[in-house]
């Protein structure tokens, strides 16, 4: 028998991996390593105080070297098909030379808080692919879909050198305005033949499509697909022009197929060529950093508003105040903001 040094009941240290540095970091993410781009973004979404200093030091060392990328958001129900067509979409990508990053969001349980993150499963293809990464990241309570620290995933995966980022929101009826405001391109797939062509689509959502897509255009479905998008194309033109002057189209695709595919990156490039021109595409980036600016703003706000002890304790006294039907949930948000002890 072979020894192994270590004694009957003595414990064995545990040897710690060196933490890797800011520097280290930035130079991993530079040389293009998908495990340290991982790490950095698991460091960014870290919630330990502990770590954001050095996130915001990333991030911001990061910033110089972001690319000019392609930002697009894709979303619709859950049962569309958002990953086997982002794989599909990501694999023509990558055969055209480009570098894609998606940011699939996953729901979480608001009971366990829990998540299933598969979309490495489901975008088993794209996963091996070399020229591609895929990060999947819990939703949380997040508004619109979309992690908090979305803006600056984007941000570490453009400074690797991917040329398309897909964020993919969950879809299940929340504002994907979070979304929209970071992204490029926003690109709603739909499905024929479900029964919620026009009338289950909120206005709000058809508004800042910048293109629909009818997903599963294959088989017996073909007829159905062509229906669809004649009402949907009816339907874009009774909405106000864009002021990036960009007209809304509808395509159809098969992911299962690969079919359509072409024909959206070729409408996306259009797009981009368009805004580019007319100064669209900046200025929208412009109005994304300034609104990125503003809600940092009101999340540190909030954070170091409920961080004194003075707030949870008084906050503790409210809630037991509301309870007891002593004051009402308006009044003691009042005393609570305006009125600290």
């Amino acid at each position: 028998m072979k020894k192994t040094g270590v004694k009957s009941g003595q414990k064995v240290k545990k040897i710690k991996r060196q933490e890797l540095t800011t520097e280290d970091l930035l130079s991993g993410i530079r040389n293009f390593d998908k495990a340290v781009l991982a790490k950095s973004i698991t460091l960014i979404e870290s919630n330990k105080p502990a770590h954001f200093d050095k996130a915001e030091k990333l991030i911001t060392e990061a910033l110089k070297f972001t690319s000019k990328s392609i930002r697009i958001g894709i979303t619709g129900i859950p049962g569309v098909g958002k990953s086997t067509f982002i794989e599909a979409f990501g694999s023509h990508l990558t055969e055209l030379g480009r570098k894609v990053a998606v940011l699939a969001v996953d729901p979480s349980s608001t009971v366990t808080k829990g998540s299933i993150l598969g979309d490495k499963t489901r975008m088993e293809t794209l996963a091996k692919d070399p020229n591609a990464f895929i990060r999947p990241s819990p939703a949380s309570d997040s508004l619109g879909g979309v992690t908090r620290k979305t803006r600056e995933t984007i941000v570490l995966c453009e400074a690797a050198g991917y040329d398309i980022i897909l964020v993919e929101t969950v879809g299940v009826g929340q504002s994907e305005t979070a979304v929209h405001s970071m992204v490029d391109f926003f690109l709603l797939l739909k499905l024929a033949g479900a029964g919620d062509e026009l009338q289950g689509i909120k206005r709000g959502i058809m508004e800042m499509a910048d293109a629909i897509v009818i997903n599963k255009a294959d088989g017996n479905n073909l007829k159905n697909v062509k229906i669809t998008q004649t009402e949907f194309s009816r339907a874009l033109h009774l909405y106000p022009p864009k002021e990036n002057k960009w007209t809304p189209q509808v395509l159809s695709c098969s992911s299962m197929e690969k079919t359509g595919i072409s024909e959206i990156w070729n409408m996306i490039s259009e797009f981009i060529e368009l805004t580019t021109n007319n100064e669209y595409f900046e200025i929208n980036r412009t109005n994304q950093n300034q609104n990125w600016f503003l809600q940092t703003v009101d999340e540190l706000l909030k954070h170091q508003f409920y961080q004194k002890n003075k707030i949870k304790e008084h906050s503790k006294e409210l809630l037991t105040q509301i309870k007891a039907k002593q004051i009402s949930p308006f009044t003691a948000a009042k005393l609570l903001v305006f009125e600290p002890k």
